[in-house]
């Protein structure tokens, strides 16, 4: 099948013009030696897939879907080049597993290639990139999204979750391997399971290793820490570990009187995970202490966790970005960011992160900011698309 891509070059606006992100300021900003990963002799690059190049340092990319499916963006965050990928159903969800974006509306789920990526391989990383592109459709709407070198686990508003075969995923090909009941995620090359019938570990191709001794009600949500795989209880939290080769489960109940958490979002590789907390303000899970902290900033649109050094980011339905310290919740800097509108900030804004910067979609105004919350919440770049980014995920990372 023959695709079609058209690459065009970004425009920061002049206010925030490229002088602010010469490379030495920051990982992301920084342009980076790609070099083809070719096979050379019997020595095969670890995470190497057939046309990608293995670079120097993380290819980090954004994914921004305009709403009413008139197209999606792919920005290269190195680069600053877009690449246009063509729209299709409505977009009114998105989720990424590091490489991969999975675009949800109309009952199912648009796979978008960024092209970008990431293998930890021991003491360090492999880094790659490709040209974005297209990769099928699964059915479902999917609300989160894992992978390891074997398996995608794409978790369904449903409460099911489909298993991918991960080789083919990156071959631009779907195939199934199953369907699971419950909330499962690969972890420790297992798959780590909660449901209806509690908390399971389960070897990727179905056979059933044991029981977690813990207990986690209305399982919705989930994140890989590094700690292990944290689920979203009606209680708290319950943190699923593995010590040679034994899993074992520790429950983080909400300090009394804390409202439930929503979902949650963090900095991959991490250790602290954030989640909207009702209409009091945000939640700073840190799964390595096993505390929740509120942050009391009143109704918030969006939150982030950006680790246990880093700050809690929440963006408030007033359009303006806090940071808060993740261990005692008080506010350290603020930032007027969005103008809010009669209803709000939109559905689908969200706070994207990786080690140096945060990004921010402005659907009112075709934007997305680059955020250094090192720096006091300083706009390092602004970026003009030629669609409404109405959702965004970060890949590469």
């Amino acid at each position: 099948m023959t695709r079609h891509v058209t690459t065009t070059a970004i425009r920061p606006r002049a206010a925030t013009a490229l002088t602010t992100v010469l490379c030495g300021i920051t990982l992301a900003a920084c342009g980076g030696n790609a070099e083809t990963a070719r096979p050379q002799d019997s020595t095969t690059p670890h995470g190497y897939v057939e046309g990608a190049e293995e670079a120097t340092e993380p290819q980090l990319r954004l994914v921004a879907a305009e709403g009413d499916g008139r197209g999606v963006r792919v920005v290269d965050l190195l680069t600053e080049d877009v690449t246009d990928l063509p729209g299709g159903d409505r977009v009114t969800g998105a989720v990424t597993d590091g490489r991969f974006a999975f675009l949800s509306g109309g009952g199912r789920t648009r796979v978008v290639d960024s092209g970008a990526w990431t293998v930890e391989h021991g003491d360090h990383n492999h880094y790659y990139r490709t040209r974005p592109g297209g990769a099928g459709v699964v059915d479902g709407t999917v609300t989160g999204a894992w992978s390891d070198s074997d398996v995608t686990a794409l978790a369904r508003e449903d409460g099911t979750t489909v298993v991918l075969d991960r080789e083919k995923l990156e071959a631009g090909e779907i195939d199934e391997r199953e369907t699971i009941d419950g909330l499962a995620v690969p972890f420790e090359q297992h798959l780590v399971v909660a449901g209806g019938d509690g908390l399971a570990v389960r070897e990727r191709d179905g056979g059933r290793v044991g029981d977690i001794d813990a207990t986690c009600g209305d399982p919705t949500r989930a994140a890989v820490t590094t700690r292990g795989v944290v689920f979203g209880c009606d209680d708290g939290a319950v943190l699923v570990g593995e010590d040679d080769g034994e899993f074992t489960g520790e429950h983080v109940p909400y300090p009394e009187g804390g409202p439930e958490a929503g979902a949650f979002h963090q900095r991959p590789g991490s250790e602290t995970v954030g989640a909207v907390a009702g209409k009091q303000g945000a939640w700073s899970l840190d799964t390595g202490e096993g505390t929740w902290t509120l942050a009391e900033s009143g109704p918030a649109a969006a939150v982030t966790a950006t680790g246990a050094d880093g700050p809690l980011l929440v963006l408030t339905e007033d359009g303006v970005l806090h940071a808060y310290d993740a261990e005692t919740g008080e506010e350290t800097a603020t930032a007027p960011l969005l103008d809010r509108g009669a209803d709000g900030v939109p559905d689908g804004v969200t706070i994207t992160a990786d080690t140096n910067r945060a990004y921010v979609n402005d659907p009112a105004t075709s934007t997305v900011h680059e955020i250094d919350y090192h720096d006091d919440l300083r706009v390092a770049r602004t970026f003009d698309l030629d669609v409404t980014p109405s959702q965004l995920v970060e890949a590469g990372r």
